[in-house]
């Protein structure tokens, strides 16, 4: 099975996170695919923010669900990069697409959008929320979906949990993951992931661990993963 390296929000060890430069420069750096986040603007426009708020991204502050899109787009994201919307994104880059999100409207909006320009083949969602997952594969026959776990616990409830939300992979943080969780989630035919990997100790650990891929920071860390066993 191929190891997979995703762009974390672009390449945002090096470049502003979230913008279509870092995405583009993913892109560039070969990554297998990219890691992005969205929300919903107070006109309910996907926007690629991380944070519920702008505050630490950009030069803004305040909620991104308070403000419109005009308002976000006033804002630097960094290097004079703009807040981008979803659908920019989308045409920026040809690269697969995952996207996290963790309210129920954006996941909603998502869903709509995967459907209307055919994405099912290209993006999967991700988030730490199960039911949010769940429903949006309901909606969206094929729809790949991730499982963010934020702390792993027993290896049987992660793996049980999983396919509950529909979903085929398994996202958390390499330094939580154990090789007991990696070949439970294999057994059972899931995938697992670890973030955010940027160092080559920790690429090492990913490949001890037998992981699927990882995602990172860096794009350094795509070329090096390639000659890491």
């Amino acid at each position: 099975m191929t190891f997979l390296t995703i762009g974390h929000r672009g390449v945002m060890g090096v470049e502003p996170e979230n913008t279509l430069r870092s995405y583009l420069r993913a892109e560039r750096s070969g990554m297998d695919g990219i890691a992005l986040d969205l929300r919903l603007s107070k006109d309910g426009v996907l926007v690629a923010v991380h944070d519920p708020e702008v505050d630490r991204t950009t030069d803004g502050s305040g909620a991104v669900a308070d403000l419109t899109l005009a308002e976000l787009r006033g804002l630097d994201a960094g290097q004079g990069e703009r807040v981008p919307v979803f659908e920019e994104v989308l045409d920026a880059v040809r690269s697969p697409l995952q996207v996290s999100v963790e309210d129920r409207a954006a996941a909603g909006a998502l869903a709509e959008l995967v459907v209307r320009r055919d994405l099912v083949s290209r993006v999967e969602i991700a988030s730490t929320d199960e039911s949010l997952l769940a429903e949006a594969a309901r909606r969206v026959p094929g729809l790949r979906t991730a499982l963010f776990v934020e702390s792993l616990g027993a290896a049987e409830s992660v793996v049980s949990r999983a396919p509950a939300a529909g979903a085929a992979t398994i996202a958390l943080d390499i330094h939580r993951i154990s090789l007991e969780a990696v070949e439970a989630a294999h057994a059972a035919g899931l995938r697992m992931t670890g973030l955010a990997v940027n160092t080559l100790d920790q690429l090492r650990l990913a490949r001890a661990l037998g992981l699927d891929g990882v995602t990172t920071d860096f794009p350094e860390i795509r070329s090096t993963g390639r000659f890491t066993a």
